[in-house]
C-alpha cells in the first residue's frame, strides 16, 4: 500500500503515531501547541521508528466538544505544512469534515483518518476520491444505541460481532460509489467509540475478535492506545496505561493488523519487533 511517497509492507505492522494539536484531548491535550514543539516531537517519533503522523484538531474523546470547521482548519493546516516540509514520513489527518479535510490535503495530508467511516459529511468520500489519498475508515458505534442492549444478552460475542458489518458494508458502499480505490482504504474496528456504559465489554470482545475486521478483505489499524477501556481493566489512570497498549499492540499484530496507532512510540515498536519475529519462527515451524 501506498501512502504519501511510502510504500508499507502490509505483512508488517506499522505505528502511525498521534499528536493532537487540542487543548482538551484525554491523554496529550495541551501538550503541543506551538510549531517547535510539534517539530521536535515528530522528530523523535520519528528515530523511534514511527512510520505515519496522525493530527487531530478535534478532540473525539466521549463526551468531547465540537469545534467549527474553521478553528479546526486553523489548528491543522500550519502542522501538516510544517511536518510535510521538514519530513519525509506521510501526515495523517484525523478528522470526519470534509472542508477540513480538503484543507489538510491541500496543506500535504496524505491520508484521512475518518473516526465515522464516511458517514457523517456527505462530501467526504468525494474529497478523498478526488485527491487519490489514503482513508482510514473507523466502524463508530457511537450514535447506535440498540447496540448496547445487545450486549446483556447471553451471547454477547454473536451479538455484537454480528452487527460489524453492515456498519463496514455502508461505509465501504459510500467509498466505492465516490470512486475510492479499494488499496486506498484502511478499516479500524473503532475501541472507545461507544457512549454505553457497557462500553468497556463491547471493546473487550472486539480486542478478543480481531482477526474477524480481516475477513473484509483490507488491511486493518487498530486504535486502542491508552484508551478507557484499559483503565477500566487494570483501574489505572490515562498516563499508566502503556503496559496495557502494549498488550493490545501484540494482539493486533497476532491478528494480522497492519497498523497501529499509538502515543508512545519506542515502546510499541519493540513490542512489534518482538512478536513478529516470534512469529516467523511459528510460521517456520509449519
Amino acid at each position: 500500500m501506498i501512502i504519501g511517497k511510502k510504500t508499507f509492507d502490509l505483512s508488517k505492522t506499522h505505528i502511525v503515531g498521534i499528536i493532537n494539536v487540542t487543548p482538551d484531548s484525554f491523554f496529550d491535550g495541551g501538550f503541543f501547541q506551538c510549531q517547535d514543539e510539534i517539530l521536535r516531537r515528530a522528530e523523535q517519533m520519528i528515530a523511534e521508528g514511527c512510520a505515519i503522523i496522525d493530527i487531530g484538531g478535534e478532540s473525539t474523546r466521549p463526551g468531547f466538544i465540537k469545534v467549527s470547521e474553521a478553528e479546526e482548519i486553523a489548528r491543522v493546516t500550519s502542522v501538516i505544512e510544517s511536518l510535510s516540509r521538514h519530513f519525509d514520513v506521510p501526515v495523517s489527518l484525523d478528522s470526519y469534515k470534509a472542508g477540513v479535510a480538503k484543507a489538510g490535503i491541500e496543506a500535504g495530508a496524505a491520508m484521512i483518518n475518518d473516526i465515522w467511516g464516511l458517514r457523517y459529511d456527505a462530501a467526504m468520500a468525494a474529497v478523498i476520491a478526488k485527491t487519490g489519498v489514503a482513508c482510514c475508515l473507523m466502524d463508530n458505534r457511537r450514535d447506535l444505541k440498540k447496540r448496547c442492549d445487545l450486549v446483556g444478552s447471553e451471547d454477547k460475542i454473536t451479538s455484537v460481532t454480528s452487527s460489524f458489518p453492515p456498519d463496514f458494508s455502508l461505509s465501504l458502499d459510500l467509498a466505492h460509489t465516490a470512486g475510492i480505490k479499494k488499496d486506498r482504504i484502511i478499516l479500524d474496528p473503532g475501541i472507545g467509540f461507544d457512549d454505553c456504559e457497557e462500553r468497556h465489554q463491547k471493546d473487550l470482545i472486539i480486542l478478543s475478535r480481531l482477526q474477524e475486521y480481516r475477513r473484509f478483505g483490507y488491511p486493518c489499524l487498530l486504535g486502542a492506545s491508552r484508551k478507557s477501556v484499559i483503565g477500566h481493566v487494570l483501574d489505572l489512570a490515562v498516563t499508566e496505561r502503556l503496559e496495557g497498549t502494549i498488550i493490545t499492540t501484540v494482539m493486533a499484530i497476532m491478528a494480522g493488523f497492519s497498523f497501529v496507532r499509538v502515543h508512545d512510540i519506542e515502546a510499541n515498536r519493540r513490542a512489534i519487533k518482538m512478536t513478529e519475529e516470534i512469529l516467523t519462527y511459528r510460521e517456520n515451524e509449519t
